[in-house]
């Protein structure tokens, strides 16, 4: 569809096979959006579709000038509790976005964004528009600002990120005792001679799976992200790290003991952020007194001083442990958007994520009265 006087134009990818011939083209835009992160790589979203998609429901809004595709938005319809268009990626994504073209001219910006909103408010005709964990400044407030029917915006998981520092001025933050106890962690895990090895590309997929193991035998009898045990989950993470690691999205590090490895990290990279995104490690390491989230951070924080990224995230979640090194929080955000005709959907949809906090709230009083029922 060419939409008028634009210059553009507009089209609905709904077939996989399709979706996955993008990845040239997709990866120049991913390039080009300012706010993008690796969960909007293509690598990743098409690895995510092959894994957890239905087969059905794909609904890729993607805007060209000419031969160059210049936004796109990674949906897929979901039908419960209302029709909706949510984003590809599914609840093992951190941070879901659009993707908008920044790197040319400011005006094919604004038409880029322009169109696209154009085509979601023809799909919001039947179908409300959920935009979960949009990290702040993302590329979908810009749609939301100019979306001329129902809307709301919601808070959603909270982030934590430290600023992309050398491990020594994070260990600098701290208050004296703290930062005393952190030196002398960081110098058990060097007199153990841990060695620290980033993974060559070409070597990637055995890593990942090693990693996945290992994430196994860590949490072994332990309360875990049932997902990530799940072979799914191994075969996305496998073949979507794969190829992020030769773009550079992605950088696998193994840390050795004597040749044998003991722990393995997996780490996203991108302008904006760096963040751990999954790690596994072999009970032995914890039994020699090493401390794995201190041996990680300092991992990520040189990471991060290689590629230049602008902040070091402890990504979703408010782990006590996170907390320790003193990280300003960050909350992601929904956007739900609509028509007229589709309003009541969006009271819907908003009033079911009212109810889950209000029942969540109401659980852990209840825990915290030790589930005392009178």
């Amino acid at each position: 569809m060419r939409l008028k006087n634009s210059g553009l134009t507009v089209e609905v990818c709904s077939d996989g096979e399709r979706f996955g011939a993008l990845d040239a083209e997709w990866h120049t835009l991913y390039r080009g959006s300012r706010t993008a992160t690796p969960f909007q790589s293509h690598a990743w979203l098409h690895s995510w579709w092959l894994s957890y998609g239905t087969g059905r429901g794909l609904c890729v809004v993607l805007v060209r000038d000419g031969d160059r595709l210049v936004a796109a938005a990674p949906l897929m319809r979901r039908w419960r509790p209302v029709p909706a268009l949510v984003p590809l990626g599914g609840s093992i994504s951190d941070f879901c976005d659009v993707l908008i073209d920044d790197s040319r001219a400011a005006d094919l910006s604004r038409r880029a964004a322009h169109a696209l909103q154009s085509a979601l408010w023809r799909l919001a005709l039947t179908h409300v528009i959920d935009f979960r964990e949009v990290r702040p400044g993302g590329a979908v407030e810009r749609l939301y600002d100019r979306w001329p029917g129902p809307k709301r915006r919601l808070d959603d998981s909270l982030c934590l990120e430290l600023p992309p520092v050398p491990m020594d001025d994070i260990v600098s933050r701290l208050p004296r005792a703290r930062a005393q106890r952190a030196r002398a962690k960081m110098r058990k895990l060097d007199a153990l001679g841990i060695e620290r090895r980033v993974v060559p590309y070409d070597e990637v997929d055995g890593s990942v799976r090693r990693l996945v193991e290992l994430h196994r035998l860590q949490w072994q009898g332990r309360k875990v992200t049932t997902e990530h045990l799940r072979p799914r989950f191994g075969e996305h993470l496998t073949r979507s790290v794969a190829l992020m690691a030769r773009s550079g999205d992605a950088i696998v590090t193994e840390f050795r003991i004597d040749d044998t490895v003991l722990a393995a990290d997996l780490t996203f990279l991108s302008p904006r952020l760096a963040g751990g995104y999954l790690y596994g490690a072999h009970p032995g390491l914890r039994e020699r007194k090493a401390d794995v989230a201190t041996m990680l951070l300092r991992s990520c924080s040189e990471h991060v001083q290689d590629r230049d990224s602008g902040a070091l995230s402890l990504l979703r979640g408010d782990e006590p442990y996170k907390h320790h090194w003193r990280p300003h929080s960050v909350v992601n955000q929904r956007f739900v958007l609509a028509r007229p005709t589709t309003a009541p959907g969006l009271a819907l949809a908003v009033g079911d994520v009212t109810a889950r906090r209000v029942a969540k709230k109401a659980l852990a009083a209840w825990k915290a009265r030790g589930g005392d029922s009178s």
